[in-house]
């Protein structure tokens, strides 16, 4: 993705067919280029720093923020093969949330399956002797685990919770966990070998996964190297952000900074990335007060 400069027509920008809404980034290099013409040199605050130094903090800054302040969450969709496996994608860190999209493009949430796993399947003979061949530790071999998972038809497909067991007369629940009373599927991640396990009523469907980047892959989620790194974007309203963080990480490394200047550092440093959180949080008050004004309603009982 390009940056659309202040200078580019209207005519450039909507008539071609990408960089849409490129202008609320900056380009990290831009940011480093700042940095080093604000805060270091002679009589500043990091006058004694390499700029080998200021990328690697500026790439540390980066990846911090991407994690919980900053625009960071990415999205892929699948549709399930029959080996009910999805591989993570290649810049994956951390899930915000799996499900699958209906006919009516509807998402449905898949829950985590925290009662099952998929073991590495250990090699033992007749007398249940460990065998250690060279595959002993095969992360790719299926276990007994998950192969009894996948292929067996989830309780909560086979029962509707309609009948006398969950539903007696009295109209209570007795006996049922609330987090297995649906029937959109189940999953757990094998984070050993990188593999998304689904249960068996997910096959075929379309598979969403929302998740965590670093902010250092491309779209495809390819990492970059050094030489393109500087073309990462990040958000104008975490500038100020990144440059409080680049300096205080540099600051900390330097012997000679005092420790009161440090100090003040880390509190613009939290100050600004609050401030960030805050810009890119996009809470718009006349969605919260629609969606609150269903929370008003009476409910008979």
């Amino acid at each position: 993705m390009g940056i659309i400069l202040p200078g580019t027509t209207a005519a450039a920008y909507y008539g071609a067919s990408g960089d849409h809404g490129a202008y609320q980034y900056l380009k990290l290099d831009d940011i480093v280029d700042a940095f080093v013409a604000s805060y270091v040199g002679p009589g500043k605050i990091c006058e004694n720093v390499n700029i080998g130094d200021v990328w690697f903090h500026a790439g540390r800054a980066l990846q911090e923020l991407h994690y919980d302040t900053l625009r960071s969450v990415k999205t892929q969709e699948i549709e399930l093969p029959p080996s009910l496996v999805m591989l993570m994608p290649r810049d994956f860190v951390n899930h915000v949330k799996f499900s699958w999209s209906d006919a009516s493009g509807i998402e449905h949430v898949i829950y985590p399956g925290r009662v099952t796993s998929n073991p590495i399947d250990v090699e033992q003979d007749a007398d249940g002797v460990y065998q250690f061949s060279a595959n002993v530790l095969n992360t790719d071999e299926e276990s007994k685990t998950w192969g009894a998972y996948k292929g067996a038809t989830p309780n909560e497909v086979n029962d509707d919770y309609n009948d006398g067991t969950y539903w007696p007369n009295t109209g209570g629940r007795h006996g049922i966990e609330p987090e297995f009373a649906q029937n959109n599927g189940t999953y757990f991640i094998d984070y050993i070998t990188g593999k998304i396990h689904f249960s068996s009523n997910l096959s075929g469907k379309t598979i969403i996964i929302e998740y965590i980047s670093d902010g250092l892959g491309d779209n495809q989620g390819n990492n970059t190297d050094d030489s393109n790194q500087g073309t990462v974007l990040v958000p104008k309203l975490a500038e100020e952000a990144m440059y409080k963080h680049i300096a205080y990480a540099c600051a900390s490394a330097l012997t000679a900074t005092p420790p009161h200047v440090l100090q003040m550092l880390k509190k613009e440093r939290f100050a600004e990335t609050r401030k960030a959180k805050l810009r890119l949080s996009n809470i718009k008050i006349e969605e919260l007060t629609q969606v609150m004004r269903g929370k008003s309603k009476f409910i008979k009982h």
